[in-house]
């Protein structure tokens, strides 16, 4: 018993002596890293290298460190690179000023600049920041539009982010209605924090008995209370008291949430005691439905056909659930007017990856009056930050005609509700801001298109407001609300891609233009190609493979059949691919496009390949065995890596080995230069030659996005003459058509030059 008893005392002992230092709370650090990424031109935001770090509860400081390293030693110019940060979701950035789809709203978010040498570093400091999920962004300027093919050395700069946090283990609580006693300090802030439940419609906290240090005023009591958390886009609510007490009150605080509180003494070298207190009023709480959920489940099956057959962007309204809510408006009624605010259940659903869709359980239309709030609730998870909130709200004046004065008036906001809606309150909080939209008679439709949602709670509040108190005839209407997660901005329209882009296991969408056009949903066209440029391009990647046809015709002519089967077979690949590639409307794809591209980037390679085998004139059995071999390993390495710099290098440097050692090989033996005659240098290997260095240059170093056409167009002819320039003459023991020696065109085998007589008599036997 005694030893229990000590226990006790040790235990409440050192509990004071913990939690009652004068407020003075313990920090621990944690530390986190991401590993270098390798930054890229901006583009499109896919260029943008995108990290996602988690903050916790309680973190007093957070510090990062953002490193960019320069990967190669020579000269590249000094470039800035723009970092970006944001809380909850990745942050939308605009870096080209681009135009934004119409409905579209979004907020710019911190960006930092990071001028880079060979090596540079900088950090940021973020005080009391908010916990969760913060994301950072980083990316190159803007891309000049230089294609840079793949292998070659480049400018290469590598980014990572650092993060270190100072985060309080034994916070006090401030409960409700309960006096606190703390000591705030210029070096030591009294940090405390407080439950916010739900529907909580304001909160007030209130200091007393503030008494200042030694030596000072009495009376004279000066803090600084901030109230919430930092986001970057919204800080702490911050109020000055003065005096020996004060109060601030927060309207519409956010719900079922831990509410940060941090005391700050103004006065030098002043420790300060107060007291505080926290209290909070729930103003609007929607009518209980009890325990009992068997009701629930039947309007799920009652609304699954529902469901299954409505897309999230469908904003006709069905003819049975307007009767059936018309039938229910009755029942509804009552409801209304016992509770303050009519709460609609909605069902989440998830349909995709980045694809969600909120359906109201008793149906598309939602009812909606002018005595009370109507509110729906959209919990938005963080899987789903990647994508883009869509709000469409549809007024239903089939049954019901609206005048001129009245309007639905509807406010979506996150963390809380707005749950007072009139004409001269803003779809606000102290804390964040909302997205305001209305409907009437003349405007029965409104969209809000928000890109990169934050990951937290959303409301939306309707009601029916009228210029005067009284509406009239019209006391309930009927709205369509339609909230759905989508991955891009109307699938990025005609003229973008929507592609899922993964940051490890992070998912998130964005759309990649083209045609020249661009923004965030590809609806900026003031670069624009037009349909006859378009048209152009496409003719003249396409049509320019036609030059293979002399090539062709020259390997058929000199019995070059394998040689010219290969070039038939890249002429056919090269045609259709670019048809399959181009960026606008002119698009022809006759199959897959990988498959189009696999056959293009192997045709080429091969086209070379056979090309300087046969200039080496060796053996058919060493070349057609070469030949084979060498297209299976050419294959095999474009499945690979199709972009690589030696897939095409490799083949080049085997043959041009094989061919100099034959030549060599012939000229030693020989005792005289291969090829002997001076006519085939100057006439045929030098241009030939002349030909591919040129073609080459301009394939690796000349392309950008905008002469494009024009110089791979201009590759495909410089390679086609050079066929026809560099493949050899005929051999002289090599027949029409390549047939070998020993054939001739009247079908008689020959042995040793010698033909075989074929005896035209009848043989004739004699019967015994």
């Amino acid at each position: 018993m005694d030893v229990c008893l000590l226990r006790c005392l040790l235990f409440v002992a050192l509990t004071t002596w913990t939690l009652g230092d004068d407020g003075q709370v313990t920090f621990v650090s944690e530390l986190s890293s991401k590993p270098a990424q390798k930054l890229s031109k901006y583009s499109w935001y896919g260029s943008v290298r995108l990290q996602r770090f988690h903050i916790p509860e309680e973190t007093a400081i957070a510090r990062w460190l953002f490193s960019v390293t320069k990967g190669h030693s020579f000269h590249c110019g000094q470039h800035n690179v723009t970092i970006h940060i944001r809380w909850g979701a990745p942050p939308v950035i605009n870096p080209l000023g681009l135009v934004f789809p119409n409905s579209t709203l979004w907020s710019p978010c911190l960006s930092l600049t990071l001028p880079v040498t060979s090596h540079s570093s900088t950090t940021f400091n973020l005080s009391d920041p908010a916990s969760g999920d913060w994301y950072v962004a980083a990316h190159l300027p803007e891309d000049d539009g230089r294609i840079e093919q793949k292998g070659f050395p480049s400018c290469s700069y590598f980014f990572q982010p650092q993060l270190s946090i100072r985060r309080a283990v034994d916070t006090p609580i401030l409960q409700q209605g309960t006096f606190l006693q703390q000591t705030a300090a210029p070096d030591r802030p009294a940090r405390l924090k407080l439950y916010v439940p739900e529907f909580a419609s304001s909160l007030t906290i209130s200091v007393a008995d503030c008494s200042p240090g030694e030596g000072a005023v009495s009376g004279n009591c000066s803090l600084v209370l901030r109230l919430g958390s930092s986001s970057l886009q919204q800080g702490p609510v911050t109020v000055n008291c003065s005096g020996i007490g004060c109060s601030a009150t927060l309207s519409n605080p956010p719900w079922d949430t831990w509410l940060r509180l941090v005391v700050e003494s103004s006065q030098d070298n002043r420790t300060v005691t107060f007291s505080i207190i926290s209290n909070y009023t729930v103003g609007c709480k929607p009518k209980s439905v009890g325990l009992k959920a068997d009701d629930d489940i039947s309007k799920l099956r009652g609304n699954s056909s529902y469901t299954n057959s409505t897309s999230a962007g469908n904003s006709s309204l069905s003819t049975d659930t307007v009767a059936f809510n018309n039938e229910s408006a009755s029942v509804l009624t009552p409801l209304l007017a016992s509770a303050c605010v009519w709460s609609v259940p909605v069902l989440y659903e998830e349909v995709d990856v980045l694809s969600l869709r909120f359906t109201p359980v008793n149906g598309p239309n939602v009812s909606v009056t002018n005595t009370h709030p109507t509110l729906l609730t959209y919990p938005v998870h963080t899987q789903a930050t990647g994508g883009t909130l869509n709000l469409q709200l549809t007024l239903n004046t089939s049954n019901v005609i609206l005048g001129n004065s009245s309007r639905v008036v509807a406010c979506l906001s996150q963390w809380a509700p707005i749950l007072n809606l009139n004409h001269s309150q803003p779809c606000r909080t102290d804390m964040f801001g909302g997205y305001g939209v209305h409907v009437n008679a003349s405007v029965p439709k409104a969209v809000i298109r928000l890109p990169f949602p934050p990951s937290t709670t959303w409301y939306l509040t309707l009601q029916l407001t009228c210029n005067s108190s009284d509406c009239g005839n019209t006391s309930v209407v009927y709205v369509v609300p339609e909230v759905f997660v989508s991955a891009c901005v109307e699938d990025c329209g005609t003229y973008g891609e929507c592609r899922l882009l993964r940051s490890y296991s992070y998912l998130y969408s964005a759309c990649v233009c083209k045609a020249g056009w661009s923004g965030w949903g590809c609806t900026d066209g003031s670069a624009a190609q037009s349909y006859s440029h378009q048209l152009t391009a496409a003719l003249l990647l396409t049509l320019s493979n036609l030059f293979f046809l002399p090539a062709i015709v020259v390997a058929i002519k000199r019995c070059y059949i394998t040689e010219a089967s290969v070039y038939l077979f890249t002429m056919f690949s090269s045609t259709f691919y670019h048809a399959c590639d181009q960026p606008g409307v002119a698009v022809l794809c006759i199959m897959d496009y990988d498959t189009l591209q696999y056959c293009d980037f192997l045709g080429s390679v091969c086209s070379i390949w056979v090309t300087i085998l046969c200039m080496a004139r060796i053996r058919d059995t060493f070349k057609y065995t070469l030949f084979m071999l060498g297209t299976l390993l050419i294959a095999m390495s474009m499945q690979l890596d199709r972009k690589g710099l030696w897939n095409l290098v490799g083949p080049v440097l085997c043959a041009l080995l094989i061919m100099v050692t034959a030549w060599v090989y012939r000229g030693v033996r020989r005792r005289h230069c291969y090829p002997p005659s001076w006519q085939r240098w100057a006439f045929y290997l030098i241009p030939g030659a002349t030909c591919a260095l040129i073609g080459v240059f301009l394939f690796a170093f000349a392309e950008t996005e905008d002469n494009y056409y024009y110089i791979h167009s201009l590759w495909h002819i410089l390679v086609a003459c050079c066929v026809v320039f560099l493949l050899p003459p005929k051999e002289r023991d090599r027949e029409v058509l390549g047939w070998s020696r020993g054939w001739n065109w009247s079908w008689r085998p020959r042995v040793c030059g010698y033909t075989l007589c074929q005896n035209g008599k009848d043989e004739l036997y004699t019967v015994t």
